[in-house]
């Protein structure tokens, strides 16, 4: 994956000095879906790239709420040896709920490092095609495979509070591949988005050509466009082609498209 581009589609200019092969992908399941001060991240996926290039997953689980520490303590070394986290949704949800146990804890506040969150970035792509981008539909539309008896969301802090009432392990078993599947489809958005202009679905590189033009890498962006117009036969991919053009100063350009769309 080319981290100028990530950095484009992220529009974070700080994510292309990164290295993404010592990326830390990371996921959380809770005890509950807002934040506050009694939901726990009982169950934390974690993957990275070996010396070999090999794709390492590590899950780090609760068996019982007083582990929190030393579940801390060893993410904090994770993230501590990382060049750039990886999360989805993670800038809203599983960072500051992980930063807010720190504090409960008493603990030093985890390592800062350049973060590159695959929600807005999925978003910018595919929101005009698939409208909401949940993970596990960017799975099925994007990556092309579909999960078989996946646990529905709503489940998971049910089954981790069975857990903790019985000790009944097969409770979480479910759970704990659910986690596992999405770290390992955050590591896949990675490898298509870091080079994705003959991976994309046709009408995604309209979004594609809109978010380069945001981040004004201007020339890229008309490459896409071009391709946006002969491959998705889509009215709007000429109104695209014609904003970049506009930007790029060429009115002539500009205002061709604009009348054919």
């Amino acid at each position: 994956a080319d981290p100028r581009l990530l950095a484009l589609l992220a529009l974070d200019p700080g994510l292309a000095a990164v290295d993404p092969r010592g990326a830390l992908y990371l996921d959380t399941e809770t005890t509950g879906l807002g934040g506050g001060a009694g939901v726990l991240a009982f169950l934390v996926g974690l993957a990275w790239f070996d010396a070999d290039g090999a794709l390492v997953l590590e899950q780090l689980l609760l068996q019982r709420p007083g582990e929190e520490d030393a579940l801390l303590e060893l993410l904090r070394e994770r993230i501590e040896a990382a060049s750039v986290l990886v999360t989805y949704n993670g800038k809203a949800f599983d960072l500051p709920l992980l930063r807010g146990r720190c504090v409960m804890n008493r603990r030093p506040a985890l390592p800062a490092r350049p973060h590159l969150d695959l929600l807005h970035v999925a978003r910018r792509l595919h929101k005009r095609r698939l409208g909401a981008c949940r993970l596990i539909g960017l799975e099925a539309d994007v990556l092309g495979y579909v999960r078989v008896g996946d646990i529905e969301g709503g489940d998971v802090a049910a089954r981790y509070a069975h857990y903790l009432r019985s000790g009944d392990e097969g409770a979480l078993a479910a759970v704990v591949e659910h986690n596992a599947l999405d770290v390992l489809s955050m590591a896949a958005l990675v490898s298509l988005y870091g080079e994705p202009f003959d991976a994309l679905h046709d009408e995604d590189l309209i979004g594609l050509a809109q978010v380069l033009r945001r981040a004004k890498a201007l020339d890229q962006a008309r490459v896409v466009a071009e391709r946006a117009v002969e491959r998705a036969f889509d009215p709007e991919a000429r109104r695209v082609r014609g904003e970049i053009a506009k930007a790029r100063g060429d009115r002539a350009a500009a205002l061709l498209d604009f009348e054919a769309f």
